[in-house]
């Protein structure tokens, strides 16, 4: 991915600890795409899921976390991992302000907070373990660097597929902006457990095919996809279905259950947006 032409946006703030934490380096296996070994986060995904929060709050224990409201420090500007985030913001911003604009409207991007190992946000407390979030009530995106490194232990390496998950939890707020998340929330608040599962599965995999309405005009100009960007994507896309997951973690699949969609739908949809550029092709709901 020719993600070095990307603007670089200004809208994203350092939260790794009070003096500002120290350099990230982004993990780049051959011909410049991403690698590394197992870490933190898949460890504690799965004791989350065999233990609960408490064992995970155990193995927790010590990490900084960063107080709700706090601005941080502006993202460095000398290391690899820094610039790759700053550069995939930048472009979501130029994207959608230019899709917002064409439909008479003003795009209010995001900020990205980048924090290591916990986080205090207005959606409340959150760990690496919970993976990169958006929260509407700050209406900013968080991320742990790390999850890169773990995507690419769960078999979704590369640099697009990192770029997906920031255009992803980009594409959460989309959805705020457009009202989608409230008129969910109010739907989800009536139904039962069941339904609330799948008004979740929805906004997910709309996000994931927002994501790809990014990428696909991102590249119309100056192309930043190279081959295998895309299959990158959708091997990452892969990785993070529930069906996999709850396999990877040693349960039994049980769609009612899921709240992100399974790896085949989460492929499907980033394809769509992929494929049409077209926003209003993202409607996971019917």
């Amino acid at each position: 991915m020719r993600w070095r032409d990307l603007r670089r946006s200004d809208n994203v703030r350092d939260l790794r600890g009070a003096g500002g934490g120290g350099r990230m380096r982004l993990p780049l296996g051959r011909g410049g795409r991403l690698g590394g070994g197992i870490g933190v986060l898949v460890i504690l995904a799965l004791v989350f899921v065999v233990g609960g929060p408490d064992a995970v709050m155990q193995l927790l224990d010590g990490g900084s976390v960063a107080p709700t409201g706090q601005q941080g420090r502006p993202l460095a500007a000398n290391d690899e991992t820094s610039e790759f985030v700053a550069r995939v913001l930048g472009s979501t911003e130029d994207v959608w302000g230019s899709l917002f604009a064409d439909s008479g409207q003003r795009y209010q991007a995001p900020a990205l907070a980048v924090f290591a190992g916990s986080v205090s946000s207005a959606c409340g407390f959150a760990s690496a373990a919970s993976g990169p979030f958006y929260c509407p009530g700050d209406q900013q995106v968080y991320l742990d660097t790390s999850f890169f490194d773990e995507l690419a232990r769960m078999g979704g390496p590369g640099d697009f597929a990192a770029a997906y998950v920031i255009g992803h939890e980009v594409g959460h707020h989309v959805q705020t902006l457009l009202g989608m998340s409230d008129r969910v929330r109010q739907a989800q608040a009536r139904g039962g457990e069941v339904e609330s599962n799948r008004l979740q599965v929805a906004m997910e995999l709309q996000a994931d095919c927002y994501a790809g309405v990014w990428a696909f005009h991102a590249n119309q100009g100056s192309p930043i996809l190279e081959p295998g960007d895309v299959e990158e994507g959708l091997r990452a896309a892969q990785a993070i279905g529930d069906d996999t997951l709850q396999r990877s973690a040693g349960r039994s699949v049980t769609p009612d259950s899921f709240t992100h969609g399974s790896s085949a739908e989460r492929q499907r949809w980033l394809g769509v947006g992929l494929r049409t550029g077209d926003p209003s092709a993202c409607d996971t709901f019917n």
